[in-house]
C-alpha cells in the first residue's frame, strides 16, 4: 500500500501554514485523523517553528491510530522533534519529510532531508557539561533500534522503531 500524504493545496505544509499554526490545523487534518491511514508522510519547510507542528500532525496521526499509550507516544514524540530538529541544523535542503507507520508491534519513524553538509548523523555521548549533542543518544534510548542512511544525492534518513505497547490496535503497513 502506498503511504497516505498529507498536503495543503500547494503539495505540502508551507511556511504560511506554520505562521498561522494552529489556525491552519483544521485544513491540514482531516476529519477521520488518519483513521484509514495506516501510513502517514509530512513534507514541512526545514524551519525550527516547523518542529511543534509536526509533533502536533504526528499526535492526531496517533489519535486516529487508536495509539493512547504514553509508553508509545511520549517516545515517539521525542524521537521525532529530535530527529526533525537535526534534520534543520544539519541540511542545507528547505524541506523535511517525516514518515511514520505502524507494523505488528512497532512504530517506525523516518525523518529524511537533502542533506548538503559534512555532518553525518553520529550518537555521542557528551559531557553534563555540553548544552547540545544529546539528540541522537536520546533517540538510541528511546528506540528498540534505529540507523540512518546517506543516499547517492547525499540526502539523509535516519530512522527509529518504537516498540508499541500491548493493546494498541496493529496493522501491516510498507
Amino acid at each position: 500500500m502506498l503511504p497516505t500524504t498529507m498536503h495543503s493545496a500547494e503539495g505540502m505544509v508551507t511556511a504560511r501554514h506554520i505562521a498561522s499554526w494552529p489556525r491552519e490545523r483544521n485544513s491540514l487534518i482531516p476529519a477521520d485523523c488518519w483513521r484509514s491511514a495506516p501510513c502517514v508522510v509530512f513534507r514541512l519547510p526545514a524551519l525550527k517553528r516547523a518542529v511543534p507542528v509536526c509533533r502536533n500532525l504526528v499526535r492526531a496521526w496517533l489519535d486516529g491510530q487508536g495509539i493512547h499509550d504514553d509508553d508509545t507516544r511520549y517516545p515517539a514524540l521525542l524521537v521525532l522533534s529530535e530527529l526533525f530538529s537535526n534534520a534543520i541544523k544539519y541540511s542545507a535542503g528547505r524541506h523535511v519529510t517525516c514518515r511514520i507507520w505502524k507494523s505488528a508491534s512497532l512504530l517506525h519513524i523516518e525523518v529524511h532531508d537533502r542533506g548538503g553538509t559534512a555532518s553525518v548523523p553520529l550518537r555521542r555521548r557528551p559531557t553534563q557539561a555540553q548544552e547540545h549533542g544529546r539528540g541522537l543518544e536520546l533517540v538510541a534510548e528511546s528506540s528498540s533500534r534505529w540507523g540512518r542512511r546517506i543516499e547517492a544525492d547525499d540526502s539523509c534518513t535516519v530512522w527509529a522503531a518504537i516498540p508499541l505497547t500491548a493493546g494498541v490496535p496493529t496493522s501491516m503497513a510498507p
